[in-house]
């Protein structure tokens, strides 16, 4: 099937492996091919300026552009960009944060530049920036840690009530490159141009939101060694390269055999929820743990499954035998019933991965049932905690998540041996070793009760199917998330809406649309909501 086939285009764009570095990173990357392998840094800011002067020729193709621009690397980008303009008959003009500019950089062009530092008052921003139909943030670049100086925040202010499209280079100006934190005053891009790769704090709140679209261009860097990054995106296309795929000849057996321990006692919807998710997914085999009061509505609703009898304590072990990985905690509850059943689960001698969500996790930061790092010794761990269950079992606030959702996945990843699946806006997948994936195709859209059921349903029936933790969760994710996408229902979709919308999420493939045909284009994501 097609990329575009169905009832949604796939959004985002992105061409195969897209890395999300920090500033420091890509700092590092940059010295490394300027250094030692002999690419000019002339080079990269001439390719950076003029990829991102067609990308704004594009999007913008009429009026007169005013780039603000700094000292360092990313206002030399600008003025490559004004130059760039110029020789297309753009009329375009700089103000500068930071004195004169670099003639060198204009090629003899006569651009026209005002000093911003002679500025007395706001109105003088204002009038400065009054004739631009397009403005460019060209400030502050990667390597800015903390709140702008006056004057930058000065000249942020102004792009900011200007009224006119705004295109910030590589991130906007104020934001911070690794977690996304605002300490000041910061650019509210409509569009941001990164250069090589999207900058991993753009993905984050509140600096995602200050991105606005997001496109990411070549820019001549050299291939990426081994370890050069540490995170990476989860793109339609990545999800498309790592989805499983049956053999010819595969049997039920052969395809994944999942154990799926979910429902307290009355309550079975997360049950029904998570296991029509996962035989969406393609596992071969389910069974359905949960309390005797639940088996008429199981077996009523997912004829597919296997009913386990939670009470029945060999069954639950010839189930677990059976099976090529466990899910356990959607719905259980937190009482001691339910801490001791799924201590039985937990204590059986099986080294086959396990995904533990919801309550589950919840008993765990309570200690009521095995520690999560006794449970990782020799198995394969996914935990898919929301930000409140990710309290309980690291140590952090929900405010401290919240402020760093990379940096706490990864140290708690790190801390107990487990994977982790953060779940939020965007969600993240942290391995042990400390890499990162970053979910892309998450709205708002799915803040609705029992979206966690499906997605544990999703992530545990990829784990069934023998693939790797992080790569379980982020398909996971990446696969629901499509699903939304999918059904189009906007803040009115259900659970219910995502398990319908599976069968054409899975057979999704390709690199995903753009309105953007240019060929050094590596990804393109609309804003978040």
């Amino acid at each position: 099937m097609s990329a575009t086939s169905g009832s949604a285009q796939v959004r985002p764009f992105g061409r195969a492996l897209v890395h999300a570095p920090t500033g420091d990173e890509a700092a590092t990357f940059d010295r490394r091919a300027i250094d030692q392998l002999g690419v000019p840094q002339t080079t990269l800011m001439e390719n950076a300026g003029r990829a991102a002067a067609q990308v704004l020729d594009r999007l913008f193709p009429e009026g007169s552009v005013i780039a603000v621009v700094g000292a360092g690397n990313n206002g030399g980008d600008g003025l490559v960009l004004l130059r760039t303009l110029a020789s297309w008959g753009r009329s375009v003009s700089a103000v500068t944060v930071a004195g004169r500019v670099d003639e060198a950089l204009l090629h003899g062009w006569d651009i026209p530049v005002v000093e911003g530092s002679s500025f007395a008052q706001d109105a003088d921003w204002d009038g400065a920036l009054a004739q631009g139909a397009v403005l460019v943030d060209a400030i502050l670049g990667t390597g800015i840690r903390g709140a702008p100086r006056e004057l930058q925040a000065q000249a942020i202010r102004a792009l900011n009530r200007a009224g006119r499209p705004v295109m910030a280079m590589d991130l906007p100006s104020g934001t911070d490159s690794e977690s996304g934190a605002v300490e000041g005053d910061a650019v509210r891009a409509d569009v941001t141009v990164a250069f090589g790769w999207p900058k991993l704090g753009t993905l984050f709140q509140p600096a995602r939101s200050h991105a606005g679209r997001l496109v990411a261009v070549e820019i001549s860097f050299p291939p990426t060694t081994l370890g050069a990054f540490g995170a990476s995106l989860a793109t339609p296309a990545w999800a498309s390269e790592h989805r499983p795929r049956r053999v010819p000849d595969a049997h039920k057996n052969a395809v994944g055999s999942l154990l799926l321990v979910a429902g307290r006692s009355g309550m079975a919807g997360a049950a029904v929820m998570a296991a029509r998710a996962a035989l969406r997914t393609g596992v071969g085999l389910l069974r359905v743990a949960s309390p005797p009061e639940n088996r008429e509505v199981i077996q009523g609703t997912v004829p597919e499954a296997i009913y386990v009898d939670t009470t029945d304590p060999e069954a639950l072990l010839d189930a677990q035998e059976r099976s090529t990985a466990v899910a356990a905690g959607p719905g259980i509850g937190t009482d001691q019933v339910a801490a001791e059943m799924l201590t039985r689960v937990l204590a059986a001698d099986s080294k086959i991965p396990l995904l533990l969500d919801a309550d589950a996790l919840t008993m765990a930061g309570a200690g009521a049932i095995p520690a999560l790092a006794e449970l990782a010794d020799g198995r394969p761990v996914l935990v898919t905690p929301h930000a409140g269950e990710m309290s309980r079992i690291a140590e952090a606030t929900v405010e401290e998540i919240s402020a760093g959702r990379a940096q706490v996945a990864r140290r708690a990843a790190h801390s107990l041996g487990v994977t982790v699946l953060l779940k939020g806006l965007p969600s993240v997948v942290a391995s042990p070793d400390g890499s990162l994936i970053v979910d892309t195709v998450g709205t708002s859209d799915l803040a609705t009760g029992g979206m966690g059921d499906v997605l544990a349903g999703v992530a545990g029936a990829f784990l069934a199917q023998g693939v790797d933790p992080a790569v379980a969760g982020a398909l996971g994710l990446v696969t629901s998330g499509r699903a939304a996408a999918r059904a189009a229902k906007g803040a009115s979709l259900l659970p219910e809406d995502v398990i319908g919308g599976l069968p054409h999420a899975m057979m999704e493939s390709g690199e995903g649309v753009t309105d953007l045909d240019l060929a050094f284009v590596v990804f393109d994501q609309e804003p978040s909501r």
